[in-house]
């Protein structure tokens, strides 16, 4: 077997970070979360003219995604998404190879483009860089799909910016509304292959790396989640809890009651409301 068939072979869904869209609201939604017990990083700037504050945790990250000020033409793309979840991003093992098996598999999706976002250290700024290869926008309602390659992923995953007073260490699920879960999460087996769906109560699930992916009828999301996501009011596809996954729940509990943020319990854990999270059902589990 050469290297380009194993490299296929091996093109599995890894889980690398999730993206919340803000619009201009940054400095609203950093300090909730802040609240909500994650570390963010410094507020970092794109050059193709976004902003954002990361959540960094093991091996994925949550990005809170937002404009500044008179940008918001800038990416005006993003922001016609309402806000809220809109980004489910993979890990590319390698951009070209990323494309062209997606090519090979009748994926629509757009070539790769490369931008960084300058990261300041101790040492001085450096430049974080990035290549992302993105699922052509009309496959996905009211987000998007793409793959990222960090060509410095040492200025993402500083152990620095790792502990939350929360206590979250990773993304356990990312939840999509669908009312056809099938044909929402077929495009995932286009991407991955055959045999990627687990069926489940509501809907279908897949593992990418330590994280499920659940596509669930609203009807599912609404009992499963305890009530606490937005669910679309035309009926489209949206993408719209997560869970993360801590060591113990007392701590997130210790930290919402200090904050007087109102959570539940919910199978899993505990949940927070989209209200409280930038329109994002926060749950936390063991």
């Amino acid at each position: 077997m050469n290297d380009t068939v194993a490299a296929i072979d091996e093109f599995r869904p890894v889980l690398d970070h999730v993206v919340i869209n803000v619009m201009g609201g940054l400095d609203e939604a950093a300090a909730q979360y802040a609240r909500l017990g994650f570390q963010l990083t410094e507020r970092g700037h794109h050059t193709l003219g976004s902003s954002n504050n990361l959540a960094i945790f093991g091996n994925d990250y949550l990005e809170l995604l937002g404009y500044l000020p008179g940008r918001e033409t800038q990416r005006a793309d993003l922001w016609a998404h309402p806000a809220g979840l809109t980004g489910l991003v993979f890990k590319s093992i390698d951009a070209e190879l990323v494309y062209s098996t997606l090519k090979t598999r009748g994926v629509p999706v757009q070539p790769p483009i490369s931008f960084a976002r300058p990261v300041v250290l101790a040492d001085g700024t450096h430049d974080a860089r990035f290549k992302v290869v993105r699922v052509s926008g009309e496959q996905v309602e009211n987000g998007r799909t793409f793959f990222c390659h960090h060509d410095t992923p040492e200025l993402v995953w500083r152990p620095e910016w790792q502990a939350h007073r929360n206590g979250v260490t990773g993304i356990a699920e990312f939840v999509i509304a669908a009312r056809n879960p099938a044909r929402t999460a077929a495009l995932y087996e286009q991407m991955f292959g055959p045999g990627l769906l687990a069926q489940i109560s509501g809907g279908v699930s897949f593992r990418a790396g330590a994280a499920t992916v659940l596509v669930l009828q609203p009807e599912a999301v609404a009992e499963r989640y305890a009530g606490a996501a937005l669910l679309s009011s035309d009926g489209s596809d949206r993408m719209v809890a997560l869970v993360f996954k801590v060591a113990s729940l007392d701590t997130p509990r210790a930290v919402f009651d200090a904050a007087a943020i109102a959570y539940q319990s919910y199978a899993g854990g505990i949940i927070v409301s989209h209200a409280d999270a930038a329109n994002v059902a926060l749950g936390f589990t063991v």
